[in-house]
């Protein structure tokens, strides 16, 4: 069975939006495109080849494929996988493209994930995409997250817990702290909350 793996860089106040560019992801005004370039060093750099170079398949939402679509194919040096992973792309509007393997889900998509994650294969690994995201959090569809905190607010933007979650509890199964302060953390599920009695 697979597990969906959400990996994200996120601000101090949950944000995750176009963390690599400025001209990324500017939709709702967003102005801080390439905020995690000032903290780039070799911990973090290390940890994202490690996650880049292992077995995986994309689940990507709309925008966030088709920002990639025409970035990825020329780098195939940088990150070979990327190119031959089935990317599994949410859309109601997009149902093909030539970056291939691709397969177009629209309709209810946490149905269509759900009897994904049960087929053989990969782990299913989750960057940006904020909007598919919620679904898969409302659905209870995350087993996981693959986090990179970093020592900054943004005040507005997409943010990773935008639209609540189901109760659930994680722990941590490996954390790392840089040099520059950002939290490198992997959270795996471990069953439902518990409370005090």
């Amino acid at each position: 069975m697979r597990r969906v793996i959400v990996l994200e860089f996120i601000s101090l106040d949950g944000v995750i939006q176009s963390p690599g560019g400025p001209d990324e992801d500017t939709s709702g005004g967003f102005a801080h495109g390439g905020w995690i370039s000032p903290y780039s060093d070799p911990i973090i750099a290390s940890v994202i080849r490690k996650q880049m170079n292992m077995p995986f398949d994309l689940l990507l939402g709309r925008k966030t494929f088709e920002i990639w679509a025409p970035y990825w194919p020329q780098r195939a040096d940088v990150w070979p996988g990327v190119n031959t992973a089935t990317k599994f792309v949410a859309s109601n509007t997009v149902t093909s493209h030539e970056w291939q393997p691709s397969v177009f889900l629209n309709g209810d998509i946490a149905d269509k994930i759900t009897r994904i994650k049960q087929q053989e294969g990969p782990d299913l690994h989750v960057y940006g995409s904020a909007n598919l995201i919620q679904t898969l959090l409302k659905q209870d569809l995350v087993d996981s997250f693959w986090l990179k905190i970093f020592p900054i607010t943004l005040g507005s933007g997409k943010r990773l817990f935008s639209e609540g979650a189901i109760p659930a509890a994680f722990k941590v199964t490996e954390s790392n702290v840089t040099s520059n302060g950002v939290i490198i953390v992997n959270y795996e599920r471990a069953g439902a909350i518990t409370t005090s009695v």
